[in-house]
Order: structure tokens, then C-alpha cells, then sequence
């Protein structure tokens, strides 16, 4: 049994952890003149596992070593002969990041995920938990074939959290630039707050109902957007600027709005609103909340009253793209560290320019085009798709 097998061995170790169990193993592999391949290790409630991948000298009697110094640590070791894969250039398997947030994760949303990846031809690699105190999210880490779809794979995981809606999936190629991502871009309305505030508007100036029809004509495609703002504004005229203005200073934040905020600040990335709505409701959140940068439409004011009109142009959808790249040329960030976070058709393109375009809450048409849709969570949890686990939080925090 302890002769040494022939090409690389797996050597498995299990058990009570405890300080040195590692040292000890790896310390008789060095004075063997052992090779190490390969190294995994994780601790699961007290319980160690430990996989090292290693090619051992001629005539070695390290296995034996091990064994002896497995039973006075405690552990269980095994090991197997295992073929050595030879490298592909160029045509190996792609490697995704599977995010999963939510209140809770329990067996049964893990199977639901985990049939889903099984089903598209993903293997996992790797499993790890990133909420600190509950099982809140989970990454993982699979790879895919050359000659599987990763947008099917996709389109399945978002149709997974639809019909779930206790918890979001998101997909992300493993590249660099997944975790080095530098700037946040955000929509207002519905997003970083939630409510409208042109609806709030309307209502206190007695013109609700006039105001959803022209938004519902817009979202049937009967009129563009620039057309049903302007259509929308003009039913604001007369309305006194003092109500603006106290609705701007109690905004009511989305859950997550702060924490996320105060996080990404923390670690140094840009933040920005660029939002269809109100100037004077996105300046107050960029000082609440210490935003950065925060573009919108400025409502025209005289003698104390909104006028029904803009100032300045528009910022429609291609608008907030053109904002989101021109934010990302002065910072000297590309647009693959650039996240955009919306929920609206108004949105869309802003979510495309971006290295990650997330959804938000949103329709299903926004969620189907975007990169990623959070709808089961807080804003915080793009901290998650980040990469960044609970006890990191904390630090930060």
C-alpha cells in the first residue's frame, strides 16, 4: 500500500483542525524532495480538508512518513495515483464566477443552482461562502467547455432567479478585471432611492394621474423619452420650488444605498448619480451620501415656481452613456472597471457601456439585456459581486 504509485499523487487529508497539521505534511515533502503541483485547503466548521497534488523522487518513502505523521496529528490521509492533464494553449475551458445573494441559502436553492450549471455542462471547481455569520452568498467558481454558450448559461441563471425570487444569481467571467473594478455609476429614481420623483411631484401638484398616462404612452413605445419628460414637466408649472425642496431633503434611500456607498468610498472607488430625474433631488444625495458626480435634468425655477421646463439638455439614455464614458476618460478608468446600476429602458445603454451592467429591481426587459439583475437583495449586495466576503465588510466597515 505505502509503495509509491506511479506519475503525480493526490494526497487527502481530513480531520480535527488544529495549528501544524500543514506544516508538518509539507515539511516531510520538502526533505523528500517532493514536487508540489497543486494545493487546496479549507476549514468547514473545525473540520480541515486539505488536498495537495504532488510528484514524488524515485524510490521515495515520503507516503509512508505521511501516514505515520497523519495518525500523531489526528487526521485521516489517503492518496491515489492521478494523470497528469497536459496543457491546452488557447483552448481550455472558460472560466465564470456564479454569484449567488441572498436572505438566506439553504439546500434546496444551492440544488436548484447547482442542477442549473449541471445542465448547461459547468463544472465546479469551488465553493465558497462570503457572508460571515448566516449563509447569505455564495461564490462559485466553475468552468465551462470551449464549445458551450455562456449566454445560454446566463439566460438560464436569470430565468433561475425569476421564478426562485428569494435569492439573485449573477455570472462573471474570472478576468482581471472582475475584482479591480474602479468606478460605480448609478441611477436615481427607483434605484438610489425609491420612489419617482416626478410622480411625488405630480401628485402633491394635483396632476398624478396626467403625469402616468404620458409615462405609460412612453413605455408602450407611442412617444420617445425626451417627448414625455418635457410632456411631464410642463404639468409642473406653477408648482412652488419649496415642495421640491422638501421632498429632496427626506429622500428615501433603497435598501443597501448607504452601506454601498460608504463601502466603495472606503475603498477608493468613484461613485456617480446619472439619473432622468431632478437636479436638486440628485445634489442632495451626492452630499448625503458623498457621492461624487451627479448629472440629471435642472428644472427651471422663477419667482419661486417651476416653470414646466429644463434647462440644458436632457439626460436620456444616450445621454447617460455618453456621461458614463466621459466620467471614466477623466478618471483614466476603462470601461471594463466601470459598474452602472440601473432599472429603467432609460438605462440600457448606460449598462452596456459599463465592464458590468446591473439591473436593478427592474422589468424583466431590462434584466434579460443586462449583465446581471439584483431584485431578491439590497444595493450592498454588488459588494458581494465584487468578491468581497463578510468579514472583509467588516473591516471596511
Amino acid at each position: 500500500m505505502t509503495s509509491r504509485p506511479s506519475g503525480s499523487v493526490l494526497v487527502s487529508v481530513t480531520g480535527k483542525d488544529h495549528p501544524g497539521i500543514t506544516s508538518r505534511l509539507t515539511g516531510l515533502l520538502a526533505e523528500a524532495d517532493a514536487e508540489l503541483l497543486d494545493v487546496e485547503q479549507v476549514v468547514v466548521q473545525g473540520r480541515l480538508t486539505l488536498c495537495l497534488l504532488v510528484r514524488l523522487p524515485e524510490a521515495s518513502g515520503v507516503l509512508k512518513e505521511l501516514l505515520f505523521a497523519a495518525k500523531e496529528l489526528g487526521v485521516e490521509l489517503d492518496f491515489h495515483a492521478v494523470e497528469e492533464t497536459p496543457a491546452v494553449a488557447g483552448g481550455g475551458p472558460q472560466r465564470y464566477v456564479v454569484t449567488a445573494v441572498g436572505r438566506a441559502l439553504g439546500a434546496r436553492e444551492l440544488h436548484a443552482l447547482s442542477a442549473c450549471l449541471a445542465g448547461h455542462g459547468a463544472n465546479i471547481e469551488r465553493i465558497a461562502r462570503l457572508t460571515e455569520t448566516h449563509l447569505g452568498s455564495v461564490e462559485i467558481r466553475i468552468t465551462l467547455p470551449p464549445a458551450k454558450d455562456p449566454d445560454a448559461l446566463k439566460r438560464a441563471l436569470l430565468e433561475l432567479s425569476m421564478k426562485a425570487t428569494s435569492f439573485d444569481v449573477a455570472l462573471q467571467r474570472e478576468s482581471l478585471y472582475r475584482r479591480s473594478k474602479r468606478m460605480v455609476v448609478m441611477d436615481m429614481d427607483s434605484t438610489l432611492i425609491r420612489i419617482e420623483v416626478i410622480d411625488e411631484l405630480a401628485r402633491a401638484h394635483g396632476v398624478g394621474e396626467q403625469v402616468v398616462r404620458i409615462t405609460e404612452r412612453a413605455m408602450q413605445g407611442e412617444m420617445d423619452y425626451d417627448e414625455s419628460l418635457r410632456q411631464r414637466v410642463a404639468l409642473l408649472a406653477g408648482l412652488d420650488v419649496s415642495v421640491l425642496r422638501r421632498l429632496a431633503a427626506d429622500l428615501p434611500l433603497t435598501e443597501g444605498a448607504e452601506t454601498l456607498v460608504r463601502v466603495l468610498k472606503r475603498l477608493g472607488y468613484r461613485t456617480a448619480v446619472i439619473s432622468g430625474g431632478f437636479s436638486v433631488a440628485a445634489e442632495a444625495l451626492k452630499s448625503k451620501l458623498g457621492i461624487d458626480y451627479a448629472y440629471s435634468n435642472v428644472l427651471e425655477e422663477q419667482d419661486g415656481k417651476l416653470t414646466g421646463r429644463t434647462l440644458g439638455p436632457i439626460v436620456n439614455a444616450r445621454r447617460k452613456a455618453e456621461l458614463l464614458e466621459t466620467l471614466a476618460q477623466s478618471e483614466g478608468i476603462l470601461l471594463d472597471q466601470v459598474i452602472a446600476v440601473g432599472d429603467g429602458a432609460n438605462d440600457l445603454l448606460m449598462l452596456e457601456r459599463a465592464g458590468l451592467g446591473i439591473a436593478f429591481r427592474a422589468k424583466p426587459k431590462l434584466r434579460e439585456a443586462a449583465d446581471t439583475s439584483i431584485s431578491a437583495s439590497g444595493l450592498d449586495a454588488i459588494l458581494h459581486l465584487l468578491g468581497l466576503t463578510g468579514r472583509e465588510l467588516q473591516e471596511v466597515r
